[in-house]
């Protein structure tokens, strides 16, 4: 392939609400492909990393079987797990927004971390070991692609990132599907290890592959054939989003976002339904199978979660650009919150149909925010920080995951699974009201004198 070549003089431009943009090269120019190879290799890397997250719930039960271990013992190292990979979004953003750590090495560094993370899970005869090889590691790796291949696509898609974004995001969570249904149907103790090292192998090679050709635009890029971005960010016709998603007043850096009051609510918000949806992916399938639904209809409901989690991010994706984000936020989390008791009412009476609702209930409303979270970050603290912003945001999953696995474990030993479905659904509505509080920082509430 040749080198690719800039054809345009590049300058840079600025919109009415101070953005810059960097304008004159192509992606042609500067990939020799168009970016939607982009869009592909972030989708195909998030497709095969998100198997730990959402595929964990089918192999806990088995986790159990092997060696002993109870099933709080397990879920925990989900837990763990899940702060290990939200809390390196931040740092792996600070060090890319540096120079220090390419997108493509992040990937691949990414890629062989969560191979060790199943490897381990196959083969590991000690808790301590599941910690680290899995909770930390594969935590780690995961936290890496995620980060680096959602902030590709919000670099490379400046005119479209709900959707973009809500596109790759959701690979993440439907990429297990097939795992989880072959996993519920087929996994036991004495094929584990055959089973996770092929799932590892592929998860290796998929990731690394797409992580190998990875690339970042440069700052403020915005493509060649899109409309003239000063006429975008104000065009209400082409660009439906502008009139129910205004834009930032002003840029924040990260330490400036910490002393937003704004800050502290949308954390909430992401920490809360974040809770909400570990616990469905850590206690769902159990649950189901305890209630006297059998290890397939776990299976499937969990199936179910993952699928809608995914393909919801898409559609409330496209649904926010046109409604507005804080709005189908809300009603989402309520969606997820209706969910819980649905879930419980339907395991506990073993109605397949009601499992399946209930799960997709849940799905579509508490796995929705963090796509919605990419366009609130950049509408309420701007562009120039976002995936800093973005990460920092993020790391509100690291709190969700002590309160919907952690503590859930509580819950269940002292008053059984009700009273842990009842506290995930309250959380979910409490996250809902705390969306109704969101308001952009440093815009007035209201242009008219006070009276």
């Amino acid at each position: 392939m040749s080198e690719p070549q800039t054809t345009t003089a590049v300058r840079e431009l600025k919109d009415v609400y101070g953005r810059r943009y960097r304008v004159g090269e192509s992606d042609l120019d500067l990939l020799g492909r168009p970016r939607s190879w982009m869009l592909w290799l972030s989708g195909a890397a998030m497709f095969a990393a998100g198997l730990q997250q959402y595929g964990f719930g089918a192999i806990a039960p088995v986790l159990t079987s092997a060696h002993g271990w109870t099933f709080t013992e397990v879920v925990v190292s989900l837990a763990v797990w899940a702060v290990a990979q939200a809390s390196v979004v931040f740092p792996a953003a600070w060090l890319r927004d540096r120079g220090r750590l390419s997108p493509s090495f992040a990937v691949v560094l990414g890629g062989i971390l969560c191979a060790i993370g199943l490897v381990t899970l196959g083969h590991a005869s000690s808790l301590a070991v599941v910690f680290v090889g899995y909770s930390l590691l594969g935590g780690i790796g995961t936290g890496l692609v995620y980060g680096t291949c959602v902030g590709a696509v919000m670099r490379w898609f400046p005119d479209h990132t709900a959707t973009r974004v809500g596109a790759v995001s959701g690979a993440f969570a439907y990429g297990s599907v097939p795992f989880v249904l072959v996993a519920g149907f087929g996994l036991s103790v004495g094929n584990r290890d055959v089973l996770l090292d092929v799932t590892a192998a592929l998860v290796l090679v998929v990731v690394v592959g797409a992580g190998a050709l990875l690339r970042y635009p440069p700052r403020n890029w915005w493509p060649v054939g899109a409309p003239d971005p000063r006429e975008w960010a104000r065009d209400k016709v082409r660009n439906r989003t502008v009139s129910v998603n205004r834009p930032a007043v002003r840029h924040y850096r990260p330490a400036e976002l910490l002393r937003c009051g704004t800050t502290l609510a949308l954390y909430g918000t992401v920490g809360l339904a974040a809770a909400v949806l570990l616990f469905d992916l850590a206690y769902l399938a159990t649950f189901v199978a305890e209630q006297g639904g059998g290890t397939g209809l776990a299976a499937i409901a969990l199936a179910v979660l993952a699928g809608v989690t995914g393909t919801g991010r898409v559609l409330l994706g496209w649904l926010s650009d046109r409604v507005g984000r804080r709005r189908i936020l809300q009603l989402a989390l309520v969606a997820g919150g209706i969910g819980q008791f649905v879930l419980f009412y339907s395991g506990e009476h073993r109605h397949a149909f009601g499992l399946v609702l209930g799960a997709a209930l849940a799905g579509l409303g508490n796995g929705c925010c963090y796509t919605l979270l990419t366009g609130l970050v950049r509408e309420y603290f701007g562009e120039e920080s976002a995936l800093q912003n973005f990460g920092v945001l993020y790391s509100a999953k690291a709190v969700g995951a002590l309160l919907g696995i952690g503590l859930a474990a509580l819950v269940v030993t002292a008053h059984g699974y009700f009273g842990a479905f009842a506290a995930a659904g309250l959380f979910s509505l409490a996250a809902a009201v705390l969306t109704g509080r969101l308001t952009q920082p440093g815009r007035p509430k209201s242009l008219l004198p006070a009276r």
